[in-house]
């Protein structure tokens, strides 16, 4: 107590000019002076540069909460979009008689998509054969043969699970080729030629079907991937002469550099589709 007040005497005249500059700002802000309405601009700017620098540190540390809840959501998103997407609505008609009341709402469906979403926790992108590994395994649900997806596009299939894990091999792989269409419905298939993780392949397309740069390539029905999902865009095309063939050069739309979600599709009628298909061919 003693020191305090010794600080005081010492310092008294400093401090008692100081209060009475606060008191002068203050009364003069008060005002709608030029001096003022300065000085209350200041202040705002001093203020508003201090909020927004916390927001910005609040804003940095929110970022993975918002990043999963953003996840999240487009995981229910994706999977009310599915419940529209695959189903048929087709006309009953005969060509020689008349069908009494007939049933105009026959509805076929073909794939039945659920999407999960997962984590990536490693990745290769300098392999051969490179793969993925998800934070998810049987325990979510997650099975071996399905599709995984990014939100841009196309990315694997699962090879093997776990209860907690699962490794899907990438499409840049030599193992893996994906079923892919043109715009005009030209289908063919995509590949990795085990050479730069930004460039993949479309091969034996017909010399006269015309494509241009920029083009965008998408899946097919016909693989384990859901239809309409992008695999990459045309930036260059080379022609074979001796087959009257092209190849087309594709950038991926997905950045494999930079996985940290993806989304793990089932099709949960793919078993019974199987099924079919696998005795139409007798194996």
């Amino acid at each position: 107590m003693r020191n305090f007040i010794l600080f005081i005497r010492r310092f008294f005249n400093l401090i008692l000019f100081l209060l009475l500059e606060v008191v002068c700002i203050v009364l003069i802000a008060r005002t709608n002076t030029l001096q003022g309405n300065n000085i209350m601009s200041s202040a705002n700017l001093l203020l508003g540069t201090m909020y927004q620098q916390r927001n910005d540190v609040a804003y940095y540390f929110a970022l993975k909460r918002m990043n999963d809840s953003l996840v999240s959501e487009n995981e229910k998103l994706r999977f009310e979009l599915s419940k529209h997407d695959g189903v048929e609505v087709l006309q009953d008609s005969s060509a020689t008689y008349a069908i009494p009341n007939p049933d105009s709402t026959a509805k076929v469906k073909y794939a039945d998509y659920h999407y999960r979403y997962a984590k990536v926790i490693n990745n290769t992108v300098g392999s051969v054969n490179n793969f993925i590994t998800l934070n998810r395994g049987e325990d979510d649900g997650i099975k071996k043969d399905m599709a995984v997806i990014s939100a841009n596009g196309v990315v694997g299939r699962v090879i093997n699970t776990s209860a907690h894990f699962a490794t899907a091999i990438s499409v840049l792989s030599k193992k893996q080729q994906v079923s892919a269409r043109l715009k005009d419905g030209t289908v063919s298939y995509v590949s990795w030629d085990g050479q730069s993780p930004d460039k993949l392949l479309m091969k034996d397309v017909p010399n006269q079907i015309k494509v241009h740069k920029g083009d965008t390539v998408f899946t097919t029905e016909y693989s384990f991937f859901p239809g309409g999902v992008s695999i990459g865009i045309v930036y260059k095309t080379a022609l074979i002469k001796s087959k009257n063939l092209q190849i087309l050069y594709l950038k991926p739309t997905t950045n494999f550099r930079r996985l940290q979600y993806v989304y793990v599709v089932e099709n949960k009628l793919s078993a019974e589709r199987l099924k079919l298909e696998q005795a139409a061919t007798g194996n």
